[in-house]
């Protein structure tokens, strides 16, 4: 008998990318496989009914879907509307690290299992926070847009304007999670003293990397704080104007977490102040940021476009992570990754 799936790609995992990882992952099993490309990252997602960071229609997925069983997708949404007119469907894989973009309760009631992909983007995200970090430390966000300016900005040669050596420094994590953790393994190398703030975190996991604190702690003795917790009624907007006061003066802020932890406007006033030397972000509380944000004209900040997953491994392992989990649906094994009980 022919399995039905969809390969609801975009133009980061494209669907034939779905495709063959998920014929790879079911071996012998004889695949009837349909494709369809969405916009995305060209078209922002963004809600669609009542789920979130999503992208394409109810409409465009209910056409789709029509007698498959198993569907592949980065952003396709799966909304109450979709599964009552989708009743073949039985798996849907969202090759994304949270299934944001999936009512789980509706797919319980409907009795379709939802798979995410957690630890996709881990490393690339590690890799780019990093990046920013050591930007924003050394002030490379500001002189590299005065030298395309043609200024020669000798200046940050005085003591007072030099940048952050990582070597020696305090450094801050507020979350140890897959991406925290790689961070923490990185510049615990590179000689810094790392502190955690993570209340799931076990001891262990820190041992002879770094140290577990409390918030107000890692605050007021780090040079330079990174966000990588996820957003939850507890985390929002965790980093205020009080958080930011009470780091040393002269500190570096990064977030390639989620906009939502931060208020970007007490990070600007920070930053024109001096209070802050410098800024890292990929992640914004309104993304694309808008033409008359502060953050287009604070001083030392530097800026991303929400990329920090994006790469050409990160494609392959999210369309692997949920081939797999098709390849155990098939042979009637347990998910790895079930996100709906």
């Amino acid at each position: 008998m022919t399995t039905t799936v969809l390969a609801a790609g975009n133009h980061f995992i494209r669907p034939g990318l779905f495709s063959a990882a998920v014929r790879k992952a079911a071996g012998d099993t004889p695949l009837e496989i349909r494709e369809i490309q969405f916009g995305w990252p060209h078209t922002p997602f963004g809600p669609v009914a009542e789920v979130h960071e999503a992208s394409g229609t109810e409409d465009d997925m209910i056409e789709a879907l029509r007698g498959i069983e198993i569907c592949v997708t980065e952003h396709g949404p799966l909304t109450e509307r979709i599964l009552a007119n989708c009743p073949d469907l039985k798996l849907f894989c969202t090759s994304r690290g949270g299934p944001v973009n999936a009512n789980l309760e509706a797919a319980t009631r409907h009795g379709v299992a939802v798979c995410n992909a957690p630890g996709r983007n881990a490393t690339a995200t590690a890799e780019h926070t990093l990046t920013l970090l050591l930007a924003a430390a050394r002030g490379v966000g500001d002189t590299h847009t005065d030298l395309r300016h043609g200024i020669w900005r000798g200046d940050y040669y005085e003591y007072d304007n030099c940048g952050i050596e990582i070597d020696g420094t305090t450094i801050g994590l507020i979350g140890f999670g897959a991406i925290g953790s790689r961070v923490a393994k990185v510049l615990h190398a590179m000689g810094a003293h790392v502190l955690v703030h993570d209340p799931y975190v076990r001891p262990e996991a820190l041992a002879g990397l770094a140290e577990q604190v409390t918030l107000d702690a890692l605050l007021t003795r780090s040079r330079i704080v990174s966000l990588h917790a996820r957003v939850t009624p507890e985390t929002t907007g965790m980093i205020g104007r009080a958080q930011i006061a009470a780091m040393p003066r002269g500190s570096v802020l990064v977030n390639c977490a989620r906009g939502a932890l931060l208020d970007y406007d007490a990070v600007c006033d920070a930053l024109e102040t001096g209070h802050l030397a410098g800024a890292g972000f990929d992640v914004f509380p309104e993304e694309p940021v808008p033409a008359g944000s502060r953050l287009l004209t604070a001083p030392g900040v530097v800026l991303t476009p929400h990329i920090a997953g994006g790469s050409q491994q990160v494609a392959h392992k999210a369309a692997d992570i949920v081939a797999a989990e098709v390849g155990r649906y098939l042979r009637g094994e347990p998910l790895h990754h079930q996100a709906n009980a």
